[in-house]
């Protein structure tokens, strides 16, 4: 097996130290991290597999691993993970390939197809999310970071990303990309319509929730294809002396860069004047080609993440709630982002219903998975 050294000098690193590809899951009051006699791979993925409970996000166990050469982190593939997002790539192999062109995301140090698991640098810092959570102001140098990895996600060719699936959309067109992340959300919904089709129905879901956005793609304007990030928000970036990491490259596509400024603006959640910020930061790195229409065709991507928040978070956050993992004041906060999604995602489909706290949490609590006749 061969090993590695964590502590190779990265020369487009900051000197603060080393970013885990999911720092932001990795809460630093947890106890002591395990720690390695050698850099072997092998045995730092045994160390991290007695230690998955420690921390996770979704689709991926983070296990901060303390070697020879200093910490970094095992990220482990979580069994049998609710895919929720359309994937098209290793995330080992887009970290690879985006260096030296994106400087500030992690670097990859070793990776595993059998067992599956990744190890990746740790860097000293404070996840974004930890020191300004939603409705709380971003550091000044986030926004104008943000705009630099947008103009250096148009910097790297295809050519040095893995291959593309091969049913792929055609490059520019546009409505096919979008119908590709509407199949993602109409399958999650249809998915989980046998356990969750009674608490769709009454938190006011229409009978197909895609509906109205499904009728918008075919006016997207033609644009040329980039990469995209798609997941860019407060817990997948790690700030350290006036520097912005961005983590997590998992759900990276080859697609519509206004479809990334969607996302983008959907999870910060900014306050009025930073999205306007956020804004004018992309479509100076957007070259006029991949700006064709991109206001008009922002808020169409809008929408359905509107939807697909509601959708996928009523699943994710009444499993968090049913599960009781979670103490008091977690609870609380998932409960009282869901409902701000669901009044977002009601909006979109134009209904009257009525969405508050006091509606919402009766019927997430008393969720029990229900069955469609046979």
């Amino acid at each position: 097996m061969t090993s590695f050294d964590p502590a190779t000098p990265n020369p487009t690193a900051s000197t603060a130290g080393n970013v885990p590809a999911a720092a932001a899951a990795v809460d630093e009051t947890m106890p002591v991290a395990p720690r390695a006699a050698t850099n072997e791979p092998d045995e730092l993925y045994r160390l991290a597999l007695a230690r998955t409970d420690r921390s996770a996000g979704f689709y991926n166990h983070n296990v901060r691993v303390e070697t020879p050469a200093g910490p970094v982190v095992v990220r482990i593939p979580i069994p049998g993970a609710d895919t929720m997002d359309l994937t098209i790539w290793p995330e080992s192999k887009v970290v690879r390939a985006i260096h030296p062109v994106i400087p500030r995301a992690p670097r990859l140090l070793h990776a595993s197809v059998d067992p599956a698991y990744q190890i990746v640098e740790w860097i000293d810092g404070d996840v974004l999310d930890a020191i300004a959570p939603r409705g709380k102001r971003v550091p000044e140098h986030v926004i104008p970071d943000v705009g630099a990895l947008f103009a250096q996600l148009g910097q790297v060719p295809l050519d040095q990303l893995p291959p593309l699936p091969a049913d792929w959309p055609t490059d520019g067109d546009t409505t096919a990309f979008a119908s590709r992340l509407s199949a993602i959300t109409t399958d999650v919904h249809a998915r989980f319509l046998d356990e969750f089709g009674d608490l769709f129905k009454a938190l006011g879901f229409p009978a197909d929730p895609l509906e109205p956005v499904l009728e918008r793609w075919s006016t997207l304007a033609p644009r040329p294809f980039r990469l995209l990030h798609t997941d860019i928000h407060r817990k997948n970036m790690i700030v350290n002396g006036g520097v912005t990491y961005f983590l997590d490259w998992e759900l990276a596509l080859w697609g519509d860069p206004v479809y990334d400024l969607a996302v983008h603006l959907h999870k910060m959640a900014y306050q009025s004047d930073e999205e306007q910020a956020a804004q004018a930061a992309w479509r100076n790195a957007a070259p006029p080609e991949a700006a064709v229409d991109w206001a008009r065709d922002l808020a169409t991507y809008r929408a359905h993440e509107r939807v697909k928040s509601a959708v996928v978070d009523t699943v994710r956050y009444t499993k968090l709630l049913a599960a009781g993992t979670e103490n008091p004041t977690d609870e609380a906060a998932l409960v009282d982002k869901l409902v701000a999604k669901l009044r977002a995602a009601h909006a979109v489909w134009r209904t009257s219903h009525v969405t508050d706290r006091s509606k919402v949490e009766p019927h997430l609590r008393g969720w029990r998975p229900s069955r469609a006749d046979p």
